[in-house]
């Protein structure tokens, strides 16, 4: 089981984003290299179609986002979380 946290981005997500890259990027690596998060990437329009990101617990999603800059700092808009029943990996 993995859990998938979906991103909604803020409208001026653009405008936003750039301030908190840095410290976002870091939560990123940080996680990574725990091993908690997978995947991460935007899709192919991050203004209007958000991102994702696999993590290995509900846990460790949650506690990403809620802490996460920019959810914090409005880049994005919501998030929510589910579970994914994945067949290879």
């Amino acid at each position: 089981m993995k859990y998938v946290m979906f991103y909604d981005s803020a409208d001026d997500v653009t405008a936003k984003a750039p301030a908190h890259f840095a410290a976002h990027r870091a939560r990123l690596d940080d996680f990574h290299a725990r091993g908690a998060l997978l995947m991460v990437g935007t899709f192919g329009d991050p203004q209007n179609e958000g991102s994702m990101a696999v993590f290995t617990t509900r846990e460790a999603a949650e506690e990403f986002a809620t802490h996460d800059p920019f959810v914090l700092n409005g880049v994005v808009r919501r998030w929510h979380v589910r579970e994914w029943n994945e067949i290879f990996g």
